[in-house]
């Protein structure tokens, strides 16, 4: 039998790797060309406010970094990175409840990175990763990309819910699956902006516990809690089952691309060979360029003023939705950068798209984020990065797309108007309810 040739557009097709097959561009990504547009307010990407940041306090650093450490900075480095950077990491760690050691922590390009590499020393083809539903779109692409299965368990306004991650591990089980991984965002989760409350932390823990499986507790949100900090880090109280994931792209800045790792010895271990591997060693002139801001900066305080500008754009959201969208319900997220929209059930996120980018909005449908197609009547909006007027702006015109599509089912319906959902509930002391 011949071999299978290429296509016309691309001759290299038949010699990928299978594992290429589960490589795609996000929902998320394929809006960014129009969300770039000027005149487009866009609700869609989680982009940090870095305008925020005061220049002078990176370009110090910078100039620092280069005038007293160029020598070292602009060298390779080592695989786990350098020790100055791990030391400021701990501190960091520490207001989440974590004591760890400096060798207990890992450097990557990214606590994206770090997912990958974890997923390259756990995940064999046909194994299952047990994912919040939603879950994190990025991470549903790394996983599939290594050939695994994406299993999501439910959750509600507190989380992931136990009784239901019993009843899918047992499911997965019984159907001859192979768990290797639980992956959670328990504080102010991308994309519901829901945190797991301290209860079923513990809960959740003992469960994967008793089953062997390695919770990788991905925390990106933690510190921009806009009134109470959220329940301390998993990894607090559990050392050996969890590998937890953490970054300064939501703290400090993105473009640094700098993130960690806390892992289990024999874990660590091998994951600064893969990242040797992988990088041969992570950027020294980021590191040390964030270890001189941490280090001469006052950076809790730089984290407050995140957390004021954050506050101030989600209370614009929530009082913007409760003005224009009043029958449609949503979590409140107290921290993070989003907010769940649900449509009625006979709207579709996604098909609704095109005419939403008509009206000069742009929003992530909730299909992204599900490896099984569900999320469809759902939407992510994103608060952190427009200020709070082109927030209700985008609002506004997100209202005028959802009623036209309304109007026409309702008009099309020969039962009549069709029902709408009651009136989202908002909490006592809550508003009524560009590229980002």
């Amino acid at each position: 039998m011949a071999e299978p040739q290429g296509t016309n557009l691309d001759p290299w097709y038949s010699h990928y790797a299978q594992r290429t097959a589960g490589l795609s561009a996000s929902e998320v990504r394929a809006l960014f060309a129009v969300a770039s547009r000027p005149e487009v307010v866009s609700l869609a990407g989680g982009m940090p406010y870095v305008s925020a940041l005061p220049q002078d306090l990176v370009l110090s650093a910078a100039e620092r970094t280069v005038r007293e450490h160029g020598a070292v900075a602009l060298q390779y480095g080592s695989g786990q990175g350098t020790p100055e950077l791990r030391e400021h990491i701990l501190e960091v760690m520490a207001l989440e409840g974590i004591r760890a050691s400096v060798d207990d922590v890992v450097v990557t390009t990214g606590s994206q990175h770090a997912l990958e590499l974890m997923s390259k020393l756990f995940l064999d083809p046909g194994d299952v990763v047990i994912a919040e539903g939603p879950s994190y779109v990025t991470a549903l692409t790394v996983f599939r990309s290594y050939q695994a299965e994406v299993v999501h368990t439910a959750m509600d306004a507190e989380g992931l819910v136990p009784e239901a991650l019993r009843e899918t591990i047992a499911r997965v089980r019984a159907a001859g699956g192979r768990i290797k991984l639980l992956y959670t965002i328990p504080s102010f989760q991308n994309p519901m902006g829901v945190t797991l409350s301290w209860q079923r932390r513990m809960e959740v823990l003992e469960i994967a516990r008793q089953n062997d499986i390695l919770v990788l507790e991905d925390n990106p949100y933690g510190l921009l809690y806009f009134d109470q900090p959220p329940p301390q880090a998993m990894r607090s109280v559990e050392e050996q089952g969890v590998v937890y994931l953490g970054t300064f792209s939501k703290t400090l800045a993105p473009g640094l691309r700098v993130g960690w790792a806390v892992a289990p010895h024999a874990v660590r271990e091998k994951l600064v060979l893969a990242n040797e591997a992988a990088v041969l060693s992570p950027s020294s002139f980021a590191q040390t360029l964030i270890s001189e801001y941490l280090g001469t900066a006052d950076w809790r305080a730089q984290i407050d003023v995140f957390r004021g500008v954050y506050r101030e754009r989600r209370d614009a959201m929530l009082s913007a939705l409760g003005e224009q969208l009043p029958s449609l319900s949503w979590a409140v997220p107290d921290g993070g950068f989003y907010v769940w929209l649900r449509l009625p059930e006979h709207l579709d996120a996604k098909a609704m798209l095109p005419r939403a980018v008509k009206e000069l909005v742009a929003y992530t449908p909730g299909t992204a984020f599900y490896a099984d197609g569900g999320g469809r009547n759902a939407i992510r909006l994103s608060f952190c990065y427009p200020t709070p007027d082109f927030i209700r702006e985008g609002i506004r015109r997100l209202a005028t797309v959802i009623n036209g599509e309304l109007t026409l089912l309702s008009e099309f319906s020969q039962t009549g108007p069709l029902p709408l959902p009651l009136p989202a509930e908002r909490p006592e002391g809550v508003l009524p309810p560009s590229v980002g």
